[in-house]
């Protein structure tokens, strides 16, 4: 996830699209597996049914059984999948998709432009977690089998991204509509597919669905009728296991292939010559967040005392102290590598200035602040490590933390309800598009991060910079866009209610056997290259 695809004109789109699909989908020709590969990973499954699906392991699952219209190569470049071309007009208003005429489910049944639209308003009308990715669909034309075209409700140059998504699957619509699937506008009432989903895919990727067992293992068999190149694999499984010493006790041991988890710590345990291990930066980060229409608050969380709480975070220290080497300090939040999230300037530590904004807004002796977050460890921080850490900090210029690690179903209950006056958690991107965090963390109206911050009962947090450039952006694309999401994001710094941190990188651990594993934008981890 380095660049935005460049979509400046029909002729780069169409050839860009032409020339990858030699580049992604035709690597070297695999000897197929009969041994399955397995997985050890913390299984974090909220449901099977792809449009349901919402979560890292959802698109790992998504992406190898059902395929979206687009996909990324190493390089977050879009290339074909099953549409083997696009166009979008000028305005950003209107994308033309045309499918792969071999394009097949795993019944062996044609996927046809029926399919896509019926997915697409399924995903919208389900009301799930994923189903903004169509909010701004306004309507899907099918003029024949094997052509798309989408009306947008405003611009949106992140809307070929979107379609990269594996949230964004496309289900053989006539088998899942027999098992109870609805796409109709009360689907989120009339829709009861869910459970076949658990038993059954409906999918035209490499892999269908074997079985799955809850808190135990998913289990994906090669689709025999697949129709691009077979994958090398006969059968993965994902097995769980919840921590990194763990996974990697099953990777030592040669019970897994591929330990999905691994922390720092843990991998400088790993000696094997067996075993590879591979670190990569991630777009993931981990961030605290203030909300100054708390009920909690003590003291009014106004722009110059979040400035001074800012000023009073050693970040160098917090990112030795979490993740040291194996990671990086992150100052706004979009993902370093996403359109416009690098080159910010790395945020100040400044004890005397942070005292002296506290002094002018009257709170000179410092104050008391409930910090209440998810009671865990993500990505290899333990965020109450991670908060005693910050509680060290703030007690430099007398902010008093009242530090209270929950369960994370209990945070985002008070986090969503009376709002929590400073929090720490984790992000990591749904798709790879920088508008996704403008519409997350952006302070603009009804915005998520907004509403946690309190915007109704303090409207002062707004920042309608932020919407404009939001829209000017979606208007725009390339370079030029990227330049707006990077405007956006130094407004969001701005805010001081987002304080993004560390991004950790990412440890790949596998068998040194096992080929072709790698950390993807959209997919997580593409099961389709990989051998062994």
């Amino acid at each position: 996830m380095t660049i935005l695809p460049k979509t400046k004109t029909r002729a780069t789109i169409l050839a860009a699209a032409l020339l990858a699909t030699s580049t992604f989908w035709a690597p070297a020709a695999f000897a197929q597996d009969s041994k399955p590969l397995v997985i050890a990973r913390n299984i974090d499954l909220n449901s099977l049914d792809p449009h349901r699906a919402f979560c890292d392991t959802c698109q790992i699952y998504n992406s190898s059984v059902y395929e979206s219209l687009l996909t990324l190569d190493k390089d977050n470049k879009l290339i074909p999948l099953l549409a083997s071309k696009w166009e979008g007009n000028a305005d950003q208003t209107s994308f033309t998709f045309t499918l792969d005429p071999a394009a097949k489910f795993s019944d062996g049944s044609p996927v046809e432009a029926k399919d896509v639209k019926w997915s697409w308003e399924r995903l919208k009308n389900l009301k799930g977690s994923s189903s903004f990715l169509m909010d701004n669909v306004a309507d899907i034309e099918t003029p024949d089998a094997h052509t798309v075209v989408v009306k947008m409700v405003a611009p949106s140059s992140e809307f070929l991204n979107i379609a990269a998504a594996p949230y964004t699957a496309i289900v053989n619509s006539k088998v899942a509509a027999e098992a109870g699937a609805k796409a109709d506008a009360d689907a989120s009432t009339t829709d009861n597919a869910e459970a076949w989903f658990l038993q059954h895919s409906a999918g035209s990727a490499p892999f269908v669905l074997k079985s799955y067992e809850p808190n135990s293992e998913l289990r994906l068999a090669r689709n025999d009728k697949y129709w691009r190149k077979a994958p090398a694999l006969s059968e993965v499984v994902i097995r769980q296991t919840k921590d990194a010493v763990a996974q990697a006790q099953m990777l030592q041991s040669g019970t897994a292939d591929i330990a999905m988890q691994i922390d720092p710590d843990t991998a400088k345990t790993m000696t094997s010559s067996d075993i590879k291990i591979e670190t990569v930066p991630s777009y993931n980060f981990i961030y605290v967040a203030l909300s100054p229409g708390a009920k909690a608050n003590k003291v009014p969380l106004t722009a110059e005392v979040r400035e001074a709480i800012s000023l009073a975070l050693d970040r160098p220290s917090i990112l030795d102290f979490t993740i040291g080497d194996q990671g990086q300090l992150i100052s706004a939040p979009i993902p370093i590598g996403f359109p416009g999230g690098s080159g910010f300037e790395e945020q100040p530590y400044d004890l005397a200035k942070a005292k002296e904004l506290l002094a002018k807004a009257g709170h000179a002796d410092g104050f008391e602040m409930e910090a209440a977050f998810p009671g865990m460890n993500v990505y290899g921080v333990d965020l109450s490590l991670l908060m005693q850490k910050v509680q060290q900090d703030l007690a430099k210029v007398n902010i008093k933390l009242d530090l209270q690690p929950i369960p994370f179903a209990n945070w985002r209950e008070r986090v969503n309800g009376d709002g929590i006056p400073m929090t720490a958690v984790f992000y990591a991107p749904d798709y790879y598009g920088t508008s996704q965090y403008i519409e997350y963390f952006g302070m603009t109206k009804g915005s998520p991060w907004a509403r946690r911050a309190g915007a109704e009962r303090e409207p002062s947090v707004l920042n309608p910079k932020e919407s404009e450039l939001y829209k000017a952006a979606l208007a725009a694309s390339g370079d030029e866009a990227a330049k707006l999401w990077h405007q956006a994001g130094e407004e969001m710094i701005k805010d001081r209610v987002i304080l993004p941190l560390v991004s950790p990188n990412l440890i790949l651990a596998y068998k040194s056997d096992v080929k072709g594993v790698r950390y993807s934008a959209c997919c997580n981890l593409p099961l389709a290259e990989i051998s062994h």
